[in-house]
């Protein structure tokens, strides 16, 4: 009889009996390996699908090493878990689930990265100046570039060429192409950067260079017209200006003597005026203590008055026999002017004697 047939004593050939508990263990992984089994379909053929689960296996511990990455230096891994951020991680190695449960993107946040970008420009005459423009930039924040904004580097050169625009327009032509570029992109890169940071970019702008600045061809000779126009009118300008800093002060110094003359008149006027009342009243009082000897001598300095212009005398002997001497002093006057060449004063004196039969109270003497 067999050692292992029933009714033996369940001895071994080798006389050893079988441990109490290595029945139960055996079970169990009967069992285990039953449910394996059953989950890939085995078992109910007869045939054997433990190859079919080692492979099974394989298979998942493959695609689990899948999830093994490594950053670099310098680089950030951006972990997405179906496509959601859910962890930024710096440089070494790490895990995540394979894909496509999550994906790791990598950003080199180190690397400084250049562009160029060319565009033309009003400056603010306005003239037309062509540009050439580099920019260096880095990304500072890996989430902020993938996340933010849809094309960082799209929007990038909309933001250089707004920049740059806005800038140029505030200088002219002679600074933009000799002495004022370096500060043109200083403020270009000022400019950019606070606008990008508007925008989450999450890119650091290093330095803005232009690299060209130039007139197009298309236009540069209406641009020389449009230079020399400007520098006529500066030049007429100019004249107007050393016109009227020259009439000015003539206009304002006749204006101060005018307005002097006037007031010297009117002083005058009325101080001649206050005189002449003064005088009228002093007459009045005068001709109240004695009218017919004020009377008399108003109607003398009157007659006086009038006849101290006139050049002709006319002396009346009063001799009764109708003679009468005309004395020309016009004639005197301007006989001596011609003679000497300048004015001369006649003042002649004229005595006329009476006839004998006339007395001595007709007697008259008159000058001139």
């Amino acid at each position: 009889m067999a050692w292992n047939q029933p009714g033996s004593s369940n001895n071994n050939p080798w006389g050893k009996k079988p441990s109490a508990g290595g029945g139960d263990l055996d079970q169990a992984f009967k069992d285990w390996q039953k449910r394996i089994e059953s989950l890939f379909g085995g078992g109910s053929g007869g045939r054997s699908s433990t190859p079919l689960l080692i492979i099974g296996i394989v298979i998942v511990a493959a695609w689990m090493t899948t999830g093994f990455y490594q950053v670099k230096t310098g680089e950030q891994g951006v972990v997405q878990r179906f496509g959601r951020h859910v962890d930024t991680v710096g440089d070494g190695l790490g895990w995540r689930l394979p894909w496509p449960i999550e994906t790791v993107t990598k950003v080199d946040v180190a690397e400084v990265s250049s562009a160029a970008y060319k565009s033309r420009v009003l400056t603010a005459e306005p003239n037309m100046v062509e540009l050439e423009v580099a920019v260096q930039y880095r990304i500072k924040d890996a989430e902020d570039f993938l996340f933010r904004v849809r094309e960082p580097k799209q929007t990038l050169g909309e933001v250089s060429e707004s920049a740059i625009r806005e800038v140029v327009g505030r200088n002219n032509q002679q600074a933009i192409l000799e002495s004022s570029r370096v500060k043109i992109a200083a403020d270009t890169r000022d400019i950019m950067q606070r606008t990008l940071d508007q925008y989450g970019a999450g890119i650091e702008v290093r330095s803005v260079n232009l690299t060209n600045v130039q007139v197009p061809e298309a236009v540069q000779q209406s641009q020389r017209d449009s230079v020399k126009a400007q520098a006529d009118r500066e030049q007429v300008i100019k004249a107007a200006q050393a016109y009227a800093n020259e009439i000015i002060p003539k206009a304002e110094g006749g204006a101060a003597r005018a307005v002097q003359d006037a007031e010297a008149y009117r002083s005058q006027i009325v101080a001649q005026a206050t005189g002449d009342a003064a005088r009228f009243n002093q007459l009045v009082a005068a001709y109240e203590k004695a009218p017919g000897v004020t009377r008399e001598r108003l109607y003398i300095e009157t007659i006086e008055s009038v006849l101290k212009g006139s050049r002709k005398v006319i002396i009346d002997s009063k001799s009764g026999n109708g003679n009468m001497l005309y004395l020309p002093l016009d004639k005197l006057i301007e006989r001596s002017r011609d003679a000497d060449g300048n004015p001369v004063t006649v003042r002649p004196s004229v005595s006329v004697e009476p006839d004998m039969g006339v007395s001595g109270d007709g007697r008259q003497r008159v000058e001139r």
